[in-house]
């Protein structure tokens, strides 16, 4: 595989990145950079493997070695706290004391097979020790006395014995490693071939051993010399480091775009790796070496909880204090193809997981341990293939890891040494707000606390309390006092029988809250309202007025300013005169207009006003149209035309002889028996048309309707369809007219009676049937 080594340093921050050789490069990555000085154009196809980041005054400080002074002793612990100069004492563990004539015993957390750390040494002793993990969150750095002095192809360990070979490396690769350190002049020390000396001959070995000798001379004087707590050895910069660590024949180009950066690593190779130095080029383009290959975006990208996969499935990274959670989701991947079933689905969508995981380890630099929530998936094979992937990928990762067998849950863990802080941990901080929690209280559940501790001050200052507090919030908890009508503000005063108002602004912290002022109500209101009658202020216009069209709202930490007329000078900011400040809000006019924007603002008013004098004339019109249709309808209704009722008499069904008919009341007209009308001492019965009722009349023996004892009179009915009424003529035998439908539930009954005084009466009684 393929890698380049991008180099770039910025005021105050060194940051390197490693890209390899992938086929199917992540969106963003591998772009076609511009050439630097004398080489091939940048190649395509590169990602973005592993991101550092080193800021002045933040180094890293593993490998450091310090001469330190024991500060306590814990044999509770197997341990001991060593101040080396730093914030926070160092942590030395049993394991790693080496002492000369004492045998280095791992003992781990079994039961102690050797001496222990308090006969090996004591409170205030002094100790020469190097980093090897940096302080991180909470906990000091972790020592070991065990000192290594790093080369490009060997390890070199003043305390050691022996020869060591990277397990990374091949077998028979090792082997042959072996053969080329055989008998080489340690100076009674020991080494480690590392990986990167793979190809590397025992004249590389030789020169590179002069090397490290001369550093541990260096090294040994300034011991001697230091007082402790002191820094006595400073590793490589970070540049140097990564460098010397990963550059091997693998390695295509090392681009650096700092001159005096570039010079320090041609200068290290030209002592180590003479043929090398050529691969090490300058990068003199205007365009900024990271953005060229596209790792800018990357390095952003790292700071989001959500990774997306190529498919369309994601990732979900959540960070604890001790472990790291990733989530495998399908997201909107739903398989390929017609055939495409459910669990091929969800094992495509878990063998790119089980790849970015590792891409994303790496970039991020996560440690400690690591939980990933795969996909539920009902076969072994398709299991073993997704855990297979996994470790697969982790072989390119250079930071020890352990992973488990997948559980029948689903979930791998894992574990993955951590070293350095990661870029998250360098680029971000926890939040102020939340303290690191991700969340926070709403102003609603901060506004209720507010109440109830002003309830419980009011409750202990009984009668003796002031008139009226003045209470310092943010805006948005006041917000939640004052608005909806102020409902929350008068429920809380008229159980207090206390009268509160508010200040503050927009930078205080949301959960802020103290009483600044206690004293009587006018007192209070005075301090409270930010403004008087007549001051003239420069707002901003922030939106239009809910229920003015030409007005518009202001708001000054939180207190909301009406100005009139400032419709159309919202985003603007424009000086106002408070015409009237009230408690909460106050009204205001615009003082700063041109001529010409009042005239607009006038010609504005005077379109709207037309416009809305239009709209009521044209309501006025519809109302009025509408009434004369209704009188229209009422009035046809009423004047039914003769036809009309010739077809209504063609209709009428005649009696059933031998009906019963009820009693009528004196006076009254006859009573219908089970829904039917009769007619009067005819002992006939007339039957309802269709569901609703219907009409029947009875003729006359005078076809006229008028035989010289009675008047004909006209009965107006009208049906639930709009029917007309029918006139029928009524004689002696026939005082009863068709009943009439009012609404829906029937309608009236109306018959002529002879008064007392003899003749014809004009009284008319009317019986309303069911």
């Amino acid at each position: 595989m393929k890698k380049q080594v991008l180099v770039t340093v910025d005021r105050g921050e060194t940051r390197v990145a490693i890209l390899e050789s992938s086929k199917e490069a992540p969106s963003g990555q591998g772009r076609r950079g511009r050439r630097g000085r004398g080489g091939p154009e940048l190649a395509s196809g590169f990602r973005a493997a592993e991101v550092y980041i080193e800021r002045l005054g933040n180094r890293s400080i593993v490998g450091n070695i310090y001469k330190g002074v024991v500060d306590n002793v814990l044999p509770g612990l197997e341990a001991a706290f060593v101040d080396i100069g730093l914030d926070k004492n160092g942590f030395l563990h049993v394991d790693e004391i080496v002492l000369p004539g004492v045998e280095k015993v791992q003992r781990g957390r079994g039961a102690a097979k050797g001496p222990s750390i308090g006969d090996l040494i004591k409170p205030g002793q002094e100790v020469v020790v190097q980093v090897v993990k940096d302080p991180l969150k909470t906990k000091g750095a972790r020592l070991s006395m065990e000192i290594t002095i790093a080369g490009r192809y060997m390890v070199f360990a003043p305390t050691g014995e022996g020869v060591g070979v990277s397990r990374r490396l091949e077998d028979s690769e090792r082997e042959r490693l072996r053969k080329e350190a055989k008998q080489l002049d340690l100076n009674g020390g020991g080494a480690i071939i590392r990986t990167a000396a793979h190809g590397a001959k025992r004249e590389d070995f030789l020169r590179e051993l002069q090397y490290l000798f001369k550093l541990n001379e260096v090294l040994q004087k300034r011991v001697a010399d230091a007082k402790a707590p002191a820094m006595v050895f400073q590793e490589a910069d970070l540049s140097v480091r990564v460098v010397r660590d990963i550059f091997s024949a693998h390695f295509e180009r090392a681009v650096v775009d700092d001159e005096q950066q570039h010079h320090r690593l041609v200068s290290f190779f030209t002592r180590t790796a003479p043929e090398l130095v050529d691969r090490v080029e300058l990068w003199e383009s205007d365009e900024p070496l990271l953005e060229a290959y596209g790792v800018e975006e990357v390095i952003q990208g790292m700071l989001s909880k959500r990774v997306d996969l190529p498919s369309g499935g994601y990732l979900l990274i959540d960070y604890a204090e001790a472990l790291t959670v990733i989530d495998v989701n399908t997201g909107s991947f739903i398989g390929r193809g017609k055939g495409a079933r459910l669990e091929d689905t969800i094992t495509k969508t878990n063998l790119e997981a089980a790849d970015e995981v590792v891409n994303q380890l790496r970039l991020r630099d996560i440690g400690g341990i690591i939980v990933i929530d795969f996909i539920d998936m009902a076969r072994a094979r398709n299991r073993d293939a997704v855990l297979k992937t996994l470790r697969k990928a982790l072989d390119e990762d250079r930071t020890k890891t352990f992973v488990v067998e997948i559980s029948p849950l689903g979930l791998v863990e894992m574990t993955r040494q951590n070293v350095t802080e990661g870029v998250r941990e360098i680029m971000t901080r926890t939040c102020p707000t939340c303290d690191g929690e991700g969340v926070i209280k709403s102003e609603e559940t901060i506004a209720i606390d507010v109440e109830r501790q002003l309830r419980e001050l009011c409750k202990q200052t009984a009668d003796d309390g002031p008139e009226a507090y003045l209470i310092r919030v943010n805006p948005r908890v006041s917000g939640q006092f004052v608005g909806d009508g102020a409902k929350m503000l008068h429920d809380l005063e008229a159980a207090t029988g206390r009268f509160f108002h508010f200040s503050g602004s927009d930078s205080l912290p949301l959960d802020h809250f103290t009483i600044i002022m206690e004293s009587t109500r006018a007192e209070v209101q005075e301090a409270a309202v930010p403004f008087r009658d007549g001051d003239e202020i420069k707002v901003d216009i922030i939106e239009p007025h809910m229920y003015e069209v030409d007005d518009a709202v202001a708001k000054i930490d939180g207190y909301v300013i009406s100005v009139s007329g400032a419709g159309p000078f919202v985003g603007s900011k424009r000086l106002v005169r408070i015409e009237s400040a009230g408690r909460t809000a106050a009204t205001a006019t615009l003082i700063d207009l041109t001529d010409e924007e009042r005239t607009q603002i006038e010609e504005d008013r005077k379109a709207e006003a037309r416009r809305e004098s239009a709209r009521k004339s044209a309501k006025t019109r519809r109302e009025n149209k509408a009434r004369e249709d209704g009188a229209a309808k009422g009035r046809a209704a009423k004047a039914t035309p003769k036809a009309a009722l010739d077809g209504l008499e063609a209709e009428v069904e005649l009696p059933v002889d031998g009906a019963d008919v009820a009693a009528p009341v004196d006076g009254e007209a006859p009573v219908p028996v089970d829904g039917e009308v009769a007619g009067e001492g005819s002992g006939e019965r007339k039957s309802r048309r269709g569901r609703r009722g219907g009409r029947r009349r009875k003729k006359s023996d005078e076809p006229d309707g008028n035989d010289g004892t009675g008047e004909a009179v006209a009965t107006e009915a009208a049906s639930d369809d709009g029917a007309a009424g029918a006139e029928a003529g009524e004689g002696d035998d026939a005082l009863e007219s068709a009943p009439r439908r009012r609404g829906r539930r029937g309608g009236r009954r109306r018959s002529r009676a002879t008064s007392d005084e003899g003749g014809t009466a004009d009284n008319v009684s009317e019986t309303t049937s069911d």
